[in-house]
């Protein structure tokens, strides 16, 4: 109580140090406080993204790999320097067979790492990708540089000899693909010349016989008879039935005597 007073009595006397005092205090404390939230936000955040994190492996255990990728993303959302969340969000596209997105999301994960066995692991996982597309020359290298960086990675050797292996039967699928087409256009190219071949016996036949056929000899084209020629004819047989008919006359007329004589 005397304490009291006495804080009492000393505003009395100067209540303007006292009230300036009091702020003072409450000032450091709210420093404190304010300390104390910064240094809490990070630790809020990091639970956050493991929390998605989390979820999102339960998802893609599920087979929920859409899912799972959702949440991949959200902890990406949250902090983007985390190199689980773009690992995971590779393996969810893996399994959705979105291979060029899941190579983006493997190499932006190398990027963060660097611990050398999770860089052979994500090299092997990109080489995997590569894999699936038959880009086959792309996934050697990815697979060498896995060895590279873990050698006793027994998984990454069988892949980088099935991937050498498919390479080659790649090459020699071309190559017969090259040789067939080579084959067809010659096939081609030789029926086209005997088509040809055969188009220029026919004519050679046709010419042929033409040549051996007797010719026809022109037939004489009759002479029209002009106007005058037609009269002069008609005027000569008239001629010739008048002395006919006078022939006849003669002969009766001697028939006649005779009978009269008699």
């Amino acid at each position: 109580m005397a304490m009291f007073l006495r804080l009492r009595d000393m505003e009395r006397k100067d209540g303007r140090g006292y009230r300036q005092g009091l702020t003072a205090r409450f000032r450091s404390e709210a420093l404190v406080l304010l300390s104390l939230l910064c240094l809490s936000i990070p630790t809020l955040r990091a639970q956050s993204v493991r929390s998605h994190i989390s979820d999102g492996n339960h998802l893609y255990n599920e087979q929920k790999y859409a899912d799972a990728e959702a949440e991949y993303r959200k902890s990406l959302e949250k902090d983007n320097q985390v190199m689980q969340g773009y690992y995971d969000l590779g393996d969810a596209l893996y399994k959705q067979q979105r291979y060029d997105e899941a190579v983006q999301a493997y190499e932006n994960a190398l990027s963060k790492a660097s611990d050398p066995r999770v860089q052979a692991q994500l090299q092997h996982n990109i080489g995997n990708a590569h894999l699936q597309k038959k880009n086959y020359q792309e996934s050697i290298g990815d697979y060498k540089h896995s060895l590279k960086l873990y050698p006793r990675d027994e998984e990454t050797k069988y892949n980088l000899a099935y991937a050498e292996e498919m390479l080659k039967k790649q090459e020699q699928q071309k190559q017969q693909q090259k040789q067939d087409k080579n084959d067809k256009n010659q096939q081609k190219k030789d029926q086209d010349k005997q088509n040809q071949q055969q188009k220029q016996q026919q004519q050679n036949q046709q010419k042929n016989q033409q040549q051996n056929q007797p010719q026809q000899q022109p037939q004489p084209q009759e002479k029209q008879m002009s106007k005058a020629d037609a009269q002069q004819i008609l005027d000569a047989l008239k001629n010739d039935e008048k002395d006919v008919q006078k022939k006849l006359r003669r002969k009766a007329v001697v028939k006649t005597g005779v009978d009269k004589d008699w």
